[in-house]
């Protein structure tokens, strides 16, 4: 992103809050003396830092700007300053790459990192990255060895091209105690963000699916009795299975609520650099997922590809199956379009998405939903495949459910080029420690960021009540995070080599089959040849044995 489109975002920020709030309201909160001015020195003895920051901008008064992002990397600087003397980094420049989806992510790192780079003296140049393009440009770095940046944002399953190649560099100790570790959740501590007993990773997300759903459409006294003349099994409400989701998404075709097409599932069929695959996998893991069995992707034996079995492929024909009731347009929604143009603008009444969405749906301009929308976690599936009898099982304890631990979350790595230099590496280190932050942390997970709740302190409903939140809201959304986080089955994908190879070779051969192309057995079988060949080509006995160990195996 360039300087000047950095700019005009922020200006436009800035336009849409002087709607919301005078220009002399916000003069005044920020003080005339720098950014925070005399409310710096005296903030912290107002009241709870944790209150304080919730408090920015305010749940229900649009979108934070440029200007909130800095004022809460300033009011969490304090563990920074315990560390590190001002203009200790004088002089030191650090680059800094990771991704721009939907003008969060980097935008707000810079703005939490400007405080810190005016206490600090470093400087910081930004590599700013779309989504779809992230993993072609990560890639390169990876293959060539050359990586031009010093600090990273990336996803855990990389860590195996990365972390296992010797490029990243090993997390100092001051680094753990001062980003407080021991707060994630459970399913983000080592072995995750660690290679060989190292660590590398500070989480700055916790990422799984979550079903969002419009509590206005599925207590429709209207839709209730059409449902019911229409012969629809069970009464009308929100759906707790995907042959349940199948079933309304062909019912709500052409139905209206508010004098508003109203339309069921929302799927994602056009490619995302990779990431589009997580919602093949969403709607697959509940049937591909079986209880006794801790594998979904790959034969935990042979490194075979369970991509193409029946699980999967009942996934993809209830993708090809439910097109035609969904909008007109929806071969070509990529997942941006379907949470933020559409879900979260009023179009479709279920979706699976991370966790934006509901951190989204209260704070963002662009929503209109943050009233009727509730949180579940995946729906679950009547039976389930077993890939080692080859059979479908109906479970005695009713459905089963998979969530999908989508991604596992972003995380900031500091690059081992910078190792060979004190004061970059403190410097590359402090910046990621600020990012990741205990307290900084809360807000990225209560407000618009492209992050989700990822530490246990995150799970407290009164802070967000405090925040302006409503109670059964939230308890609703925190619920589905942590019930996916901790369910037993969940679904936890590899932390191999080339996992993002992987998808994006099946995304290519997917556009193919939801364009019709192909049968969803012919897709299928296409993509688990491919997998086949490159499991070959990076060596199938390394991705077997890294393979096992990401399963606990």
């Amino acid at each position: 992103m360039k300087l000047r489109d950095y700019d005009r975002i922020v200006a436009a920020q800035a336009s849409r809050r002087t709607v919301l709030k005078s220009a002399a309201g916000l003069g005044a909160a920020l003080g005339t003396t720098g950014l925070l001015g005399p409310l710096s020195s005296t903030a912290l003895a107002q009241g709870d830092l944790r209150a304080q920051i919730l408090q920015i901008p305010g749940v229900g008064k649009g979108s934070p700007t440029d200007a909130d992002w800095q004022k809460v990397g300033e009011l969490c600087l304090g563990p920074t300053k315990a560390m590190v003397k001002e203009g200790e980094f004088k002089g030191v420049q650090l680059t800094f790459m990771g991704i721009n989806n939907q003008n969060l992510h980097n935008l707000l790192f810079r703005g939490f990192l400007r405080p810190w780079e005016t206490y600090t003296g470093a400087k910081i140049t930004w590599i700013d990255l779309a989504q779809a393009d992230y993993n072609p440009r990560l890639q390169q770095s990876i293959a060539t060895g050359t990586m031009d940046f010093d600090i990273l944002e990336m996803g855990a399953p990389f860590e195996g091209d990365v972390c296992g190649k010797g490029l990243a560099s090993e997390m100092p100790d001051w680094v753990k105690t001062q980003i407080e570790m021991d707060d994630y959740v459970a399913y983000l501590k080592a072995p995750v963000g660690t290679w060989n007993g190292k660590t590398y990773r500070i989480s700055v997300d916790g990422d799984c699916h979550n079903f969002n759903y419009r509590t206005d459409v599925f207590s429709d006294a209207d839709l209730a009795t059409a449902w019911k003349e229409a012969g629809g099994q069970g009464e009308w409400g929100v759906p707790k299975t995907w042959q349940q989701v199948q079933a309304v998404t062909k019912f709500l075709k052409g139905k209206k609520v508010g004098g508003q097409d109203v339309y069921g599932y929302l799927d994602a069929p056009k490619a995302w650099g990779g990431f589009m695959f997580y919602f093949l996998g969403s709607r697959a893991s509940a049937y591909a997922k079986h209880p006794d069995d801790k594998a979904w992707l790959f034969d935990v034996d042979t490194m075979k590809p369970r991509v193409n079995n029946a699980a999967w492929v009942r996934a993809i024909q209830d993708v090809i199956d439910a097109l035609p009731s969904e909008p007109a347009d929806q071969l070509g929604a990529d997942p941006n379009t379907t949470a933020f143009q559409q879900f979260l603008a009023g179009t479709g009444s279920m979706l699976a998405w991370w966790g934006d969405v509901g951190s989204m749906a209260n704070t963002s301009d662009s929503s209109v939903v943050g009233d009727v929308c509730g949180f579940s976690i995946l729906p679950g599936s009547d039976d389930v495949y077993n890939a080692k009898t080859g059979a479908w099982e109906k479970l005695p304890s009713g459905p089963n459910y998979a969530p999908n631990m989508a991604y596992i979350g972003w995380g900031v790595y500091v690059m081992a080029r910078v190792d060979s230099d004190p004061a970059k590496h403190k410097a590359a280190w402090s910046a990621a420690a600020h990012l990741g932050g205990k307290d900084l942390s809360l807000w990225t997970a209560a407000y618009p960021s492209g992050f989700q709740p990822y530490r246990n302190s995150h799970f407290n409903i009164p802070e967000w009540v405090a925040a302006g939140y409503d109670e059964a809201y939230t308890s609703s959304y925190l619920n589905s995070q942590s019930t996916s986080y901790n369910h037993p089955n969940a679904a936890v994908e590899p932390r191999i080599p080339g996992i993002f190879q992987y998808y994006s070779i099946a995304e290519d051969e997917l556009a193919k089959t939801f364009a019709g192309q192909n049968s969803a057995q012919q897709g299928a079988d296409a993509i688990a040849a491919a997998w086949e060949k490159l499991t070959d080509q990076i060596g199938r006995d390394k991705q077997l044995a890294l393979y096992r160990a990401s399963l606990g195996l």
